[in-house]
Formats: structure tokens, sequence, C-alpha cells
């Protein structure tokens, strides 16, 4: 059973930068084959999609943070990052890290990211 663990969430000004890694737990050989992402949500609203990487590092951005945030992966520490720059209060929600797999994605508990002068 693969337990996925966030951290580096936090609370920011707008223009800061936050730095969310996620550790898969219990993954073993699984991760480094399969592709990783982050969602992201707000109070009343549906988890959507922010960042996804593939096995073999492609990356995809939903388009709201593309030239902002920077998805990557280390297969040796079975960790999966995302690097936010230039952040703006459209930004704050709950991110959850993602293990894609066509049986069907797991996530994990969440970590709060505010975005507030």
């Amino acid at each position: 059973q693969v337990r996925l663990v966030e951290s580096g969430g936090g609370s920011v000004r707008p223009g800061a930068s936050l730095r969310l890694s996620c550790t898969a737990l219990g993954s073993g050989d699984l991760f480094s084959s399969t592709s990783m992402g982050w969602f992201r949500q707000t109070p009343g609203n549906a988890r959507t999609f922010v960042a996804s990487i593939r096995a073999g590092g492609t990356t995809f951005y939903t388009d709201s943070v593309k030239g902002r945030f920077t998805i990557s992966r280390d297969n040796g520490k079975n960790t999966v990052s995302l690097q936010m720059n230039n952040l703006e209060p459209e930004d704050t929600a709950i991110y959850y890290c993602a293990m894609l797999r066509s049986s069907g994605n797991s996530f994990g508990q969440g970590i709060q990211v505010t975005v507030s002068s």
C-alpha cells in the first residue's frame, strides 16, 4: 500500500516562492515507472490538475501556472517536488500529491498553501 506524504506548504506573500515535496512511502520500484502529479482544491470546488511528470520526465502544466511552477522527480528517493515561484493569491489552495495509474489515482492527505498580503 503506497502512502503519499506532502511537505513544504505554508503562508507567503504574493511574489514569493514555495517548494512542495512528496514522498511515496512503500512504493518500491513502482514509483520510478509511474507518472506523478500535483492537484489543488479550494473550498467548495473540485480538485483540479496543476502539473504532472511522466516516468521518462515529460512534464505537463495547467495554463495558469506555466512559467511559474516546475515539477520534478527524484526516482532514487521516491520523491516528486513542485517549485512554485511568483505565487499569486489565486494559487491559495490545498495541494495534493498524486500517483497516476490506469487502475486509479492515489492522493496524499494534502497540504495548505496560502498566498496573501
